[in-house]
């Protein structure tokens, strides 16, 4: 099998990725990496020679290793272009990029792990600091989002059609679902979640759904 998918279960980058893979229909081996734990050092140490960033997720295509979940769903949408992950027209396709650069470049940086580890360790903010810090960002990303994506036809992001832009936003609807984000504010983007995750795509890249995700995670 000439792809493989290095991943962790709740890694929403590594979601994205999941997503497309799944959806374009192609045959690949997902790779779990222990990131968090007793021996996550070791792990990451090791992995680093093939991502020298040591973040997942990373697509090997044969000889090919290309790291950063946009990339990877850009290569692969060029790749595989039928079903269309990024749109032939030019607006639409730069409206899919927004969407998803949104997401990755704006709300999910500030959000990760690494922020969250150095908030904590490094910074020494209690829990409700860190709650209000991780909730700041994704409400006003999603409150841009509401309004770009809200004259859409639906039910996906950019109407009937899955894109790039939709392969972002559900994993980062995950994050907020798991740390009690209020959506209430967020009709359409509760909307297009619950239309892409009635896909079996969508469905089997759930962070639960995979091999290395804890029995009774969420």
């Amino acid at each position: 099998m000439s792809l493989i998918l290095y991943s962790y279960w709740r890694s929403s980058a590594a979601y994205r990725a999941r997503i497309a893979l799944n959806y374009l229909g192609l045959e690949h081996e997902v790779r779990p990496l222990a990131l968090v734990g007793k021996n996550s050092d070791k792990v990451r140490a090791e992995y680093r020679k093939l991502n020298p960033q040591g973040l997942v997720p990373s697509l090997m295509d044969g000889e090919v290793v290309v790291t950063q979940s946009l990339a990877i769903l850009e290569y692969l949408a060029e790749k595989h272009p039928v079903p269309a992950l990024l749109p032939a027209d030019p607006v639409a396709r730069a409206h899919a990029r927004q969407v998803a650069a949104v997401v990755c470049a704006d709300i999910h940086p500030l959000n990760n792990l690494r922020v969250m580890q150095y908030l904590e360790h490094t910074l020494h903010l209690d829990q409700q600091a860190r709650d209000d810090w991780y909730h700041h960002w994704i409400l006003e990303g999603f409150r841009a989002l509401e309004i770009l994506l809200k004259p859409g036809a639906g039910p996906y992001c950019l109407g009937s059609d899955v894109t790039i832009a939709d392969c972002c936003l559900i994993p980062q609807m995950y994050n907020a679902h798991r740390f009690s984000v209020p959506l209430d504010e967020f009709p359409t983007l509760s909307a297009i979640e619950e239309a892409c995750l009635s896909l079996d795509a969508f469905d089997r890249a759930r962070p639960e759904n995979q091999t290395d995700a804890p029995k009774g995670s969420e």
